[in-house]
């Protein structure tokens, strides 16, 4: 009788201390990072998150995905600031209340130079009297400032020509050729792009039409440009890479 009762007292024992074993196991096993549906923990993914290089990266791919702003007839022109020849600089908004033409140019390219043996732009700049203003721009990736200069001396030019060896400017305004002529308004839109005149190869002997001419002269008379834009011909712009 009493072994039976030291069995049973035993066997009761045994059995409590058994169901007191698992609490301890469970707090450790709850604590432990659940996988989240990436495949990586909690932790993990916070530390992502927060990750200064991967912000700062992300932030630097928006930036390059922004569209630049260019040029298009009926819309505002791109403001720019460039330095001419003579170290002077020139902001294009500077002179809102006033027409300005743009002409591309490059001293080196045959359509220029037989452009500026004919006077045409030179001609074309004097006629247009005091609520215009020319400005030159040269967006060769080896333009000098003392070439210009040179050039500017030997064709009697009174505007000055703005210096775009980076060719910001220039792809800004899409220019493709020299010469390659544009005409903003005194509100400041763009209302030509294109071509001097009609006649690329020099050979209309009863004249071409000038573009820029008239151009202006709808502008002055408070008329609409009849052709805003043309083909433009000539060297190709020698932009760097």
């Amino acid at each position: 009788m009493r072994s039976s009762l030291t069995f049973l007292f035993v066997s009761i024992i045994a059995g409590l201390t058994l169901g007191c074993e698992p609490k301890e196991a469970k707090k450790d096993d709850a604590s432990a990072k659940a996988p989240v549906e990436d495949g990586t923990t909690e932790e993990s993914k916070e530390d992502k998150a927060e990750d200064p290089g991967a912000a700062a990266k992300a932030d630097t791919e928006k930036k390059e995905e922004a569209p630049k702003t260019t040029a298009e007839v009926g819309k505002p022109a791109p403001d720019f600031t460039l330095t001419d020849a003579s170290g002077k600089e020139h902001k294009l908004s500077d002179y809102k209340g006033k027409h300005v033409v743009l002409e591309w140019t490059n001293p080196t390219c045959p359509y220029v130079v037989r452009h500026y043996d004919a006077k045409t732009m030179t001609t074309t700049a004097d006629k247009s009297g005091d609520e215009v203003v020319w400005l030159a721009v040269d967006s060769s990736n080896f333009v000098k400032a003392e070439d210009a200069k040179s050039w500017k001396d030997k064709h009697g030019i009174s505007y000055p020509i703005l210096l775009d060896p980076s060719g910001d400017v220039g792809r800004t305004y899409a220019a493709k050729t020299t010469p390659h002529m544009f005409v903003v308004d005194k509100e400041g839109t763009l209302r030509y792009s294109g071509a001097i005149d009609d006649d690329p190869r020099g050979e209309k002997k009863d004249g071409a039409t000038n573009y820029i001419s008239a151009t202006l002269e709808a502008l002055k008379a408070g008329k609409e440009v009849e052709t805003s834009q043309t083909k433009p011909y000539g060297c190709s712009v020698k932009y760097g890479s």
